[in-house]
This record gives C-alpha cells, sequence and structure tokens, in this order.
C-alpha cells in the first residue's frame, strides 16, 4: 500500500484507526469491569486486533495531532449523562471509523477494506445485543 494514498490520506487513515480502537476500548471496558462479561469483552477485543494494518510506519510519519483544525473539544463530546451515552457515542465514534476505513482502503487495498466492513457490521450487532440489555 504506496500508490495511491498521500500524506493526507494516511493522516485520515491514522485519525480513524485510532479512534475506532479507542471506541472500541471503551466499550470493551465497560463490559470487562462493570459487567464482568468475558464473553462481550472477549468479541470486542477481538474486534480491536483485527485493526491492525501494516504501515504503522507510513501513519506515524504522516500524523500531525498538533495541527488538526478540529481538535478543541465540541460541548456534544462533554454531554454523557450516563452508560449508556457513553456506550451509545463510542460505538457511533467505532462505526463510522470502521466506514472511512473501508471506503479509504477500497483505493488500495480490497482486503483491509473488507476487514473494516465486517469490523463494522459487527459493530451493529454487539450495538443492538449491549444497548437493548443496558439497565
Amino acid at each position: 500500500m504506496t500508490k495511491q494514498l498521500s500524506p493526507e490520506l494516511f493522516r485520515v487513515i491514522d485519525a480513524n484507526l485510532n479512534r475506532l480502537k479507542e471506541g472500541i476500548r471503551v466499550i470493551e471496558d465497560i463490559m470487562r469491569y462493570r459487567d464482568n462479561n468475558k464473553e462481550l469483552a472477549s468479541k470486542l477485543k477481538q474486534l480491536r486486533h483485527k485493526a491492525r494494518i501494516e504501515t504503522q510506519v507510513q501513519l506515524l510519519q504522516n500524523r500531525d495531532s498538533i495541527n488538526d483544525v478540529l481538535r478543541q473539544t465540541t460541548k456534544s463530546e462533554l454531554n454523557r449523562t450516563d452508560i449508556k451515552s457513553i456506550l451509545t457515542a463510542n460505538f457511533k465514534r467505532a462505526q463510522e471509523s470502521s466506514r472511512v476505513l473501508e471506503e479509504l482502503y477500497k483505493l488500495e487495498d480490497a482486503t483491509n477494506s473488507e476487514i473494516f466492513k465486517y469490523i463494522r457490521y459487527e459493530l451493529y450487532n454487539l450495538e443492538k445485543e449491549i444497548l437493548l440489555n443496558e439497565k
């Protein structure tokens, strides 16, 4: 993977890969530590580990988080009223990021594109299972 992806697109991939893994990790930790749910925490951990790509050096070389034009926190990001709202926000964050990665990898690597599509659909299923059972 190098031909079609510019440094700017590597930045997009880097940000979305981080966002995807961070969103999954928040949900995973709630299932693991709050709910002691080994099955769901393990499924989430497996998804997080699927979100690995071989171009880590290129991602780091093109990372520019200091100059991110939307780095500042928006008010909606601070609005969490309960665990369900945290779970919902992190499911949406992870799903949206996996969609971005799925689309960008269509330019260069269909295998990675399919992996991120798989992750996205698994997140839809887990979202339904977890949020419908949330207290």
